[in-house]
């Protein structure tokens, strides 16, 4: 039953990813750059959040979606990194097959909800710039969760169809995945089969879950622009500008990547290529975004004076 559903993979209960490199001295400096990557990721996110939650000024549709965000970038590369971080020092590189059909799913479900997460994201900043006195109408708290959930089920269906679709194919060896996790191009490439239905089906939903939400984020983002040409202080427009900026800048970091990665043919695709793709939307897209959206925003730094206390110290 197992086999019939997931193809013939009995004698290929497990996979070796290979990773970046099999020096030890190269493995050893990716190893402490990764993992300060990543404890950065995880503190930078882990403080937006906190302060979302703890200033009630912060209790707004935009920092709502920030504290999702945040909570989607933790998760994306926890799903990743830390196996990485294992395989980096140890010699065995191993992941089970149920191992690396879990991974995938995952990273896809999270890749996907983000990517339209940034969407709906641009759609609140376009209400709060074109509709400022009826910003909290529009965006109420009920549209806010169900925008969410929308986002949460394309992740869901979209990334059980991508895995499905991969894992279908028999793989019976080898087993050697070049990258340093279970991405679909890179497992698509060790199947015993024909893969240009898996191929065209990358496409087809990569189309969807990638090119639509920032297509529309375009749309919307030039909207916006319209409208802070209308603004008659100069000081409102550089803030409504800085803000549009920010949001197209982590969108496209994040997207384009991925469109390449997932739309191209699997023929063309080089595997070097991939895991500097895949480090580049996963890891530092995720480190990235705390500093893009934060570092300029006066009520995240004002949020934090105040929750340390060195606000009051300042005064």
């Amino acid at each position: 039953m197992q086999d019939s559903l997931w193809g013939n993979h009995s004698s290929l209960m497990e996979f070796i990813l290979l990773g970046f490199s099999r020096n030890k001295e190269i493995n050893g400096i990716l190893f402490s750059v990764f993992l300060c990557l990543y404890l950065i990721t995880l503190l930078g996110n882990g403080l937006i959040i906190s302060l979302i939650r703890m200033d009630s000024r912060l209790h707004t549709p935009m920092y709502f979606f920030l504290s999702v965000l945040s909570v989607m970038d933790m998760g994306y590369v926890t799903t990743t990194v830390p196996q990485m971080l294992v395989h980096l020092v140890c010699k065995k590189k191993t992941i089970s097959y149920t191992g690396c059909v879990a991974q995938m799913y995952i990273f896809l479900m999270l890749g996907i909800t983000e990517s339209w997460l940034f969407a709906i994201m641009a759609y609140d900043r376009y209400v709060a710039i074109c509709h400022p006195l009826r910003y909290k109408v529009i965006m109420s708290p009920l549209l806010c969760g169900s925008m969410v959930t929308f986002c949460g089920f394309w992740g869901i269906s979209c990334a059980l169809i991508y895995t499905v679709s991969a894992m279908t194919l028999p793989y019976c060896g080898p087993n050697e995945i070049n990258h340093f996790f279970c991405e679909v191009p890179a497992v698509l490439k060790l199947a015993c089969a024909d893969t240009s239905l898996s191929d065209q089906v990358d496409f087809i939903l990569g189309f969807i879950p990638l090119s639509v939400p920032l297509s529309l984020i375009i749309i919307v983002c030039i909207n916006s622009f319209a409208a802070i040409l209308r603004i008659r202080s100069a000081q409102g427009r550089l803030k409504a500008f800085s803000t549009c900026a920010s949001h197209i800048t982590v969108a496209t970091m994040f997207s384009i990547p991925c469109m390449v990665m997932y739309m191209r043919p699997g023929s063309e695709s080089s595997p070097e290529e991939d895991k500097k793709l895949a480090l580049f939307y996963n890891v530092i897209s995720a480190f990235l975004n705390p500093i893009i959206y934060s570092l300029r925003n006066k009520d995240v730094k004002r949020a934090f004076l105040k929750v340390t206390g060195w606000g009051k110290a300042a005064e």
